[in-house]
């Protein structure tokens, strides 16, 4: 499958997470099967707009917020800061803030 498809998945399971939702519990709440909710979050399925239009309204998320910066890194060589952000907003809030704590620690280490 594309990395988009996979990148979109990931950011999916990430809300769904964050919010303390299962599979079955957002696939309830955005009329999807359960099985097909977790083809998306591993990016095995191209999911329909129209079910992520149901999937980001069960989450809350706009989706500008669901698809911003997707796919920017085409024909860039190496882009390190999206490819951070990729690797962030994949995260769980929580380990957002303990990574960006750890990160901030290394920038006061490498100041003194």
């Amino acid at each position: 499958m594309s990395d988009i498809a996979k990148v979109l998945g990931k950011r999916i399971r990430n809300y769904r997470t964050e919010q303390g939702l299962s599979q079955e519990k957002l696939a309830e709440l955005s009329g999807c099967h359960p099985t097909y909710i977790g083809q998306i979050e591993r990016g095995e399925k191209n999911a329909t707009i129209e079910s992520i239009e149901k999937i980001s309204a069960s989450l809350n998320v706009s989706l500008s917020k669901l698809f911003e910066k997707l796919g920017a890194q085409d024909g860039e060589v190496s882009n390190i800061p999206l490819e951070c952000y990729e690797f962030l907003s994949a995260k769980t809030k929580k380990e957002q803030e303990q990574i960006y704590r750890i990160l901030l620690e290394i920038d006061k280490y490498k100041r003194d």
